[in-house]
This record gives structure tokens, sequence and C-alpha cells, in this order.
């Protein structure tokens, strides 16, 4: 038997600003927008050839409201990984993406903590081979 992790949820204000953001500032690709009745839709987003996909879900009540930006308690909690950190450090700065930090260069590869549009607190990284 396989297993994967096919998508997870990200809870988000605004299903068109949070598909803006992922697609245009960190330049993932829209991967499903479908209406699924009572205003809510089924987004999916992935970074161009990632298998897994993050589901996009608008906070539905105040509870979930209250979890946007938080959902990892303040930690890192989403790591993207790249093969060329400079390429992409220098286009995501571009393109208005805040870094919590300057790229730093560790045992396991050069790093940088960047902030999505609600404050999730992302790893971008280049694992050392």
């Amino acid at each position: 038997m396989s297993q994967y992790i096919a998508s997870f949820v990200l809870v988000v204000a605004d299903y068109d600003e949070a598909i803006r953001y992922y697609t245009q500032a960190l330049g993932f690709e829209l991967r499903e927008d479908s209406p699924r009745g009572d205003g809510k839709r089924w987004v999916l987003v992935a970074p161009r050839g990632a298998t897994t996909a993050i589901l996009l879900a608008k906070a539905a009540d105040e509870a979930q409201g209250a979890c946007i930006g938080k959902q990892t308690g303040g930690r890192v909690g989403f790591f993207l990984h790249t093969d060329d950190f400079d390429r992409d450090f220098a286009a995501m700065t571009a393109r208005g993406v805040r870094f919590a930090e300057a790229p730093r260069h560790e045992a396991y590869g050069t790093v940088a903590v960047f902030e999505d549009l609600y404050g999730n607190r992302w790893d971008l990284l280049q694992p050392k081979p």
C-alpha cells in the first residue's frame, strides 16, 4: 500500500486574496477553484510540479477566523524546498514576500524564514545534497 499527503488545509480570510498571494507572490499554480455552494469553494494551490497541494479554506466562523496566521502557534510550520535558493529568494523578495531574517547557512542547507500574507511562518530552504 502506498500513501502520501495529497493536501492540507490553510485557513484564510478571503479566497481571492489568498489565491493572488500564493500564485503571484510565491509563484504557486492554481490547481483548482470549484464552487461548493453556500459561498464555499474548493481551492487548491501548489508549487509547480509538487505532489502535495494546499487547500485554501475560508474561515467559516469566529473560531476559525481567530486561527488565521496562527495555525502553528507562531512556529515555522511550512517548509518550501528549492533547488536554487538565491533565485527564489530574489524573486520572492521582488514580489513583496516579507522575510523575517536574512538568509543563513546551516549544516542542513541555506534557509530564511518568511511570513505569508496572514503571518504564518515558512522556511524557504535549499537542503544540502
